[in-house]
C-alpha cells in the first residue's frame, strides 16, 4: 500500500520513486486545479485512467500557451522548465509520471586524447 496525501484539489499518492523516476496516482475533484508551476529538471507526463483533465502548458520554445484536454487512456507531457497547471473537467484519476534525462552531449573537451 502507498501513502495518500490530501491536496486542495483532491488526493495524491506516490506509488514509486527513485533518483530519476517517479509515479504518482492522483484523484482530482471536478473543477479542482493545481498551482501554475514548473519542474527544473523533470519531465511531467499525465496519463488518464478515468475522467477528463485540461492541462495548460506555457511553452518555452515558442510563444504559445498549449491547452490540451486528455480523456481516459490519453497522455500529455510538460517538459522541464515549462510552467504548467491542470484543471479537472470531471472527477478523474490520473497518473503523473516524472523522469529526468541524461544529456548525452554533456561533455566539454580541452584535448582529444591519444596513444603514445
Amino acid at each position: 500500500m502507498y501513502n495518500v496525501a490530501g491536496k486542495v484539489w483532491g488526493l495524491t499518492a506516490e506509488i514509486f520513486s527513485n533518483h530519476n523516476f517517479e509515479v504518482h496516482r492522483i484523484e482530482v475533484n471536478k473543477d479542482g486545479f493545481c498551482s501554475k508551476h514548473k519542474h527544473i529538471h523533470k519531465f511531467n507526463a499525465f496519463y488518464m485512467e478515468k475522467g477528463t483533465l485540461e492541462i495548460t502548458i506555457y511553452k518555452n520554445d515558442y510563444d504559445l500557451i498549449d491547452k490540451t484536454v486528455i480523456n481516459t487512456g490519453q497522455i500529455t507531457i510538460a517538459k522541464p522548465g515549462e510552467f504548467h497547471e491542470f484543471k479537472a473537467l470531471t472527477d478523474c484519476i490520473c497518473y503523473e509520471i516524472y523522469w529526468v534525462e541524461l544529456n548525452h552531449k554533456d561533455i566539454e573537451r580541452e584535448s582529444v586524447g591519444g596513444n603514445k
